[in-house]
C-alpha cells in the first residue's frame, strides 16, 4: 500500500533578492508543519542583471535570458532556504507564463501558497502586472498566505487573530488559525465584529448575546483538539476592516475566511478579505470554503 501524497508549501518567488519575507515565511511553515517546499518562479521581465544591451528582437533570445535569470533566481533562493532550515525538503518549478496562473495551478497539489505582496492602489490592483495575489486567493482551494508585512509579535506570547462570524467558511479559517497558534505556542484571539445594519436589529444587547453565543458555538469544538491554545472570546463593535486590521497590529498572523454572511459577505472573494489583504499590518491568511 503506497503512502499518502505530501502536500508542499509553495511560495512564489519575486525575483528581487531584496525581497525575501514571503519567501522566510514559507520556509518557516513548512518547517513547522513537517512539510516539504516548493519554490515556483514563473518567468517574466528579465531583471536588471539579465538585460543584456545586445539582446536581439527574437523569441528564442528572449526566452533564454528568462530562463538563465530564472534558474539564477531559484538558486539563490535554495541556498536562502537551506541555510535557514536544512531539515526541509525543497524542489523547484520553473514556468512560463503570466504568474497567477502559474501558481493557481501549482496550488491544485498544495497544502498552502505563500505570497508576497506590496501595497497597490485600486487601480494597480486591477491593471498592474504585481497584482497576483488576489486572483490567486479568490480562486484556489488551499489556505493562501499573504506576506506584505513583517510579523509583529510585540506581546508575549504572541497571539494569532481570527475573524468569526459562524458560516462554514468561518469555521475553516477557525479550524486553521487554531493550527498556527498551536504550531506557533500563540493565543488564539476569536473576533466576531458586529457591524448595526441600517435597517434590522435595533436591540442591540440582544444583537451582542447572539454575536457570542455564535462565537462561543463556533470556537467550542476546536478546544479539545488543541488543549494547549488559550483562547480569547471577543465580540467587538465597528467595522469588520478597520477592527481586524487593528488587532492585526501586534500579531504574527491574521486568519480570515474567503466569503460568509454578516461581516464576510461580498463578491468571489469577500468584501472583508479583500481588505484585510489591503490593510493588515502582519501575514494574512486567507482559507477558503470547505467546498470550494
Amino acid at each position: 500500500m503506497s503512502e499518502p501524497r505530501v502536500h508542499p508549501v509553495v511560495v512564489g518567488l519575486d525575483p528581487d533578492p531584496a525581497r525575501r519575507m514571503a519567501l522566510a515565511w514559507a520556509a518557516d511553515e513548512a518547517h513547522r508543519r513537517r512539510l516539504p517546499l516548493l519554490l515556483v518562479h514563473a518567468q517574466g521581465v528579465p531583471t536588471g542583471g539579465y538585460r543584456l544591451t545586445e539582446l536581439r528582437p527574437s523569441w528564442e533570445r528572449w526566452n533564454e535570458t528568462l530562463h538563465t535569470a530564472g534558474e539564477h533566481t531559484l538558486e539563490l533562493v535554495t541556498a536562502f532556504v537551506a541555510d535557514r532550515h536544512p531539515d526541509v525538503e525543497v524542489s523547484n518549478v520553473l514556468a512560463e507564463g503570466d504568474a497567477a496562473w502559474v501558481l493557481r495551478g501549482q496550488a491544485e497539489e498544495a497544502a498552502a501558497v505563500v505570497l508576497g505582496s506590496s501595497h497597490l492602489t485600486p487601480a494597480r490592483e486591477l491593471f498592474g502586472s504585481a497584482a497576483v495575489a488576489l486572483p490567486v486567493v479568490a480562486h484556489v482551494h488551499c489556505p493562501v498566505a499573504v506576506v506584505r508585512e513583517a510579523e509583529h509579535a510585540t506581546q508575549q506570547p504572541p497571539y494569532f487573530v481570527v475573524g468569526v462570524d459562524g458560516s462554514p467558511v468561518s469555521g475553516a479559517a477557525v479550524d486553521y488559525a487554531f493550527e498556527e497558534a498551536d504550531l506557533r505556542g500563540a493565543v488564539l484571539r476569536a473576533l466576531y465584529v458586529w457591524h448595526r445594519p441600517l435597517l434590522g436589529v435595533l436591540d442591540g444587547a440582544a444583537a451582542v448575546q447572539e454575536c457570542r453565543r455564535i462565537l462561543s458555538e463556533t470556537v467550542a469544538g476546536r478546544t479539545a483538539t488543541h488543549p494547549n491554545v488559550e483562547v480569547h472570546h471577543e465580540v467587538v463593535y465597528g467595522h469588520p476592516v478597520q477592527v481586524l486590521t487593528e488587532a492585526s497590529a501586534h500579531a504574527p498572523g491574521l486568519v480570515v475566511g474567503t466569503r460568509g454572511h454578516g461581516g464576510f459577505t461580498g463578491m468571489l472573494l469577500g468584501s472583508v478579505s479583500r481588505g484585510v489583504l489591503h490593510h493588515a499590518q502582519c501575514p494574512v491568511i486567507v482559507v477558503p470554503h470547505p467546498s470550494r
